[in-house]
């Protein structure tokens, strides 16, 4: 048994599949296969249970992930620690993140970040918040940011910094032209929504119930799942969408849509890093601060 076997072990597990695996990995196929096959020849068991199109943990597979990842952890640390010798910031640094962060803010500044610590390599999941908490509770994730916190799960919250959430409409859309539209009148126009659940759609929906107007008095025209195709939908006239500045900046700065100046305080929330409780890798906190700063500025 090697670091390397167990490596792949893990990632396997995590990918679902050899073929992504090997993909992640940057090795073939076979090779991924091959390490699964002398992991389990010398621990004298079948790890994996290979179905089609879906691989599953057998109880013996079950039994060792938790210590794969522990070793993993472990060789990760002691990597840290002689870098952190030389000043050096290294190693591999997994970012779980809700869809906003995810997809809109890390990307954005995720490039000066590694130009100044070019030894650190980085992988982004997009998750939900229950999914982020759960990429770093089970150590898959060394970070995580959210849009909430949640109460109970074994993970640090930290406020890192603000999300503004702005209400858009088409250009040609007849409130463009209003310097300043009421709050009330909300509940007279058509409305493009996050899909039910979402972080976006709850701040919504609590602004809006804020301001005297319930979401059952809404006329929600169509419900999207990503914040690009709410844009998309806005641009073609179905509706007004309150969505984060972040998502709407492009089309905002195009002039594609335009933003509905309201007569009523900014609309924000907080996002959060998601830390594990033990001691976080020098990478995972050297990112959370480089974050809040970033953010801090924006």
């Amino acid at each position: 048994m090697n670091i390397s076997q167990l490596r792949t072990f893990v990632t396997v597990t995590d990918a679902g599949s050899f073929s992504e695996a090997a993909r992640q990995m940057g090795i073939s196929q076979p090779a991924v296969t091959m390490q699964i096959q002398s992991l389990e020849a010398d621990v004298g068991a079948t790890l994996l249970d290979r179905r089609y199109r879906r691989i599953d943990l057998t109880e013996a597979g079950r039994v060792l992930l938790p210590y794969a990842r522990r070793v993993l952890a472990e060789v990760e640390g002691a990597r840290e620690q002689i870098a952190a010798l030389s000043g050096t910031l290294t190693g591999r640094l997994v970012i779980a993140a809700s869809t906003t962060p995810g997809v809109y803010v890390i990307p954005r500044l995720l490039g000066r970040f590694l130009r100044e610590n070019p030894e650190v390599g980085v992988t982004i999941t997009v998750r939900d918040t229950a999914g982020v908490i759960d990429e770093v509770e089970s150590g898959r994730a060394n970070f995580g940011v959210s849009g909430a916190m949640v109460k109970g799960a074994h993970v640090a919250f930290a406020p890192l910094g603000i999300d503004e959430l702005v209400v858009i409409c088409s250009a040609g859309s007849s409130l463009a032209a209003r310097t300043s539209v009421t709050t009330a009148e909300l509940a007279d126009v058509d409305w493009v929504m996050r899909e039910s659940g979402s972080g976006t759609r709850q701040v919504t929906e609590r602004f809006l119930a804020e301001q005297g107007i319930e979401a059952t008095e809404l006329r929600v025209i169509v419900e999207l799942g990503t914040g690009e195709a709410m844009v998309s939908a806005v641009e073609g006239d179905l509706g007004v969408a309150m969505l984060s500045r972040h998502v709407a900046e492009k089309a905002l700065t195009m002039g594609t849509v335009t933003r509905v100046d309201l007569d009523a305080p900014a609309v924000e929330r907080t996002f959060f890093s998601v830390l594990p409780k033990t001691t976080p890798t020098r990478a995972a906190q050297a990112f959370a601060a480089f974050l809040e700063a970033e953010l801090a500025k924006s």
